[in-house]
């Protein structure tokens, strides 16, 4: 008899094959059992909150409206259809009412960030200011940039603004202004996207990186990074991905500095730019990376922040400005009284050439108007950003919310309520702000301020973003007409949480008499 077989069987120890294919059953059924309650459970435990059907589920509802390009769209909708407080995934809320997002966002606030947030770190080593998720990092790494994106230590802020508009005017002159006789179309969305992002690279780096000037996608960087958003959008998702691929396994399939174009090539630009700052002799001059450093970032937070600055300040405020655009061009009458104030102002010579920050705040009500206009019509982020219930639970919108529950909001449907704006909350119309008045008035421009956040995470750079969108207005359409090349067509959008628009092609022609020397 060999050894083998003189081993005991585990059939021949009294259990028959049809016991232990039953056994089997019974293993695989407790298993299937306790996933199907765990799943319940989650369901069960906001199954009191309305939502669209099935998102209470599974994240297939994020997940295909995300992906679809319209996410934007469909939160607004779910809030209009189920109320102030919508589930729209398994453990995700979205709210539409500025009272409940004050109190969430506020500085003092429990809330904290949630896992959203980790799609968005751009270095899988380190956090970014957009990124980081616990409150006393953040406030420490927000205190050291708030000086310079406020412009007080800034001493070129404007100057460099308006020397980015004159080098996107030249670019009209040389390229895409039309006559009778000569029609040269122009993809503002594209064009105004290199202005926005060599501005915040000037502004950021002390250079910008010729995109008006050479007129194309320098690196690649808006092309490889518009290819990438449908990733990124996963990722927010299930941020569990996003963890996935930012581990010390996955990092190689990340940019990288020695990438030749596309953001790795971005990030090389900043590592060589903020070593060269350091090794000169004036580190700390007065420009914005200057500021930073003078305020104790350190060399590596330097070169992640000048990152966030890229994406975070060229994408929204060139979509703030496309969009108003498209706006007043379908719009005459907008259109119209907007051209009409900025081209009185310069015949009168009451505005400066180039426009000042305060000139545009003070003497022309009505652009102001259609900038807060454009950016409540059109707001340019509208991620969910979602954070997350503090321990103890909390009240929201008349429900009981449990701790640890994810709660985003609705930008568009906040930006559109008609009890804060009026029942005409879905026209484009500028006049409401010079029509509200006291109480009215005052609730309409906090709820627009939503725009750039509020409170602990107010959005740092509203100050440039809020200069640029002064001074471009005036400086293009003092000297020029724009007007749509197919208005039944007029551009692609597509929301990716930020807006990827191109093909907005305009006919741009000098206006009949300028009032200007320049161009």
């Amino acid at each position: 008899m060999t050894l083998l077989s003189a081993l005991p069987s585990p059939l021949s120890d009294g259990l028959s094959s049809s016991s232990a294919i039953q056994l089997l059953y019974v293993a695989v059924g407790a298993v299937v059992t306790y996933n199907l309650f765990t799943w319940y459970l989650s369901w069960r435990r906001l199954s009191h909150i309305p939502g669209p059907a099935g998102a209470g589920w599974s994240k297939w509802w994020l997940l295909r409206n995300t992906l679809g390009g319209n996410m934007h769209l469909a939160l607004k909708q779910a809030c209009e259809e189920h109320g102030p407080l919508v589930r729209v995934g398994p453990n995700v809320l979205i709210t539409n009412d500025p009272d409940t997002l004050r109190r969430m966002w506020g500085v003092r606030s429990p809330w904290k960030k949630a896992d959203w947030y980790d799609a968005v770190r751009w270095d899988p080593t380190k956090d970014n200011l957009i990124s980081q998720r616990d409150d006393d990092k953040h406030t420490a790494l927000r205190a050291k940039m708030a000086a310079g994106y406020s412009g007080k230590e800034n001493e070129g802020l404007e100057r460099t603004i308006d020397e980015q508009i004159l080098e996107f005017m030249d670019l009209i002159e040389r390229k895409y202004l039309s006559s009778d006789g000569e029609f040269r179309p122009m993809d503002f969305a594209r064009k105004i996207q290199y202005f926005t992002l060599d501005t915040i690279s000037q502004l950021a780096f002390g250079k910008n990186f010729g995109h008006v000037r050479e007129d194309r996608d320098v690196y690649q960087y808006i092309k490889i990074t518009e290819e990438s958003m449908p990733v990124m959008l996963i990722l927010t998702v299930f941020p569990a991905l996003a963890r996935m691929l930012q581990s010390r396994m996955m990092r190689g399939l990340l940019p990288s500095e020695k990438d030749k174009v596309g953001f790795g090539r971005f990030i090389g630009v900043a590592k060589s730019v903020v070593a060269e700052r350091l090794a000169s002799d004036d580190p700390y001059r007065k420009d914005m990376l200057g500021s930073f450093l003078a305020h104790g970032l350190t060399r590596v937070e330097a070169e992640g922040e000048t990152l966030t600055q890229i994406i975070a300040g060229s994408d929204t405020t060139a979509t703030a400005i496309r969009t108003t655009l498209l706006f007043l061009m379908t719009n005459p009458g907008c259109y119209a009284k907007l051209t009409g104030e900025i081209r009185e102002a310069d015949r009168k010579h009451v505005i400066s050439e180039p426009i000042t920050n305060v000139e545009a705040q003070t003497l022309l009500p009505y652009l102001q108007a259609v900038i807060k206009e454009g950016l409540r019509r059109f707001p340019p982020v509208t991620g969910t950003m979602n954070t997350e219930v503090p321990e103890g639970g909390a009240e929201i919108c008349g429900y009981q919310v449990p701790a640890g529950t994810d709660v985003g909001w609705s930008a568009v449907a906040i930006q559109h309520s008609k009890v804060v704006y009026g029942e005409d909350a879905e026209l484009f119309r500028p006049e409401r702000w010079l029509e509200a008045k006291g109480e009215d008035l005052k609730n309409m421009t906090a709820t627009l301020d939503m725009v750039f956040k509020y409170g602990k995470w107010q959005c740092l750079g509203k100050n440039v973003a809020l200069i640029e969108l002064n001074k471009i207005f005036v400086e293009l359409l003092r000297r020029y007409d724009f007007s749509l090349v197919d208005p039944t067509n007029p551009w692609y959008s597509y929301s990716a949480g930020i807006f990827i628009q191109h093909g907005l092609n305009v006919r741009v022609t000098r206006v009949a008499k300028a009032y200007c020397n320049g161009a």
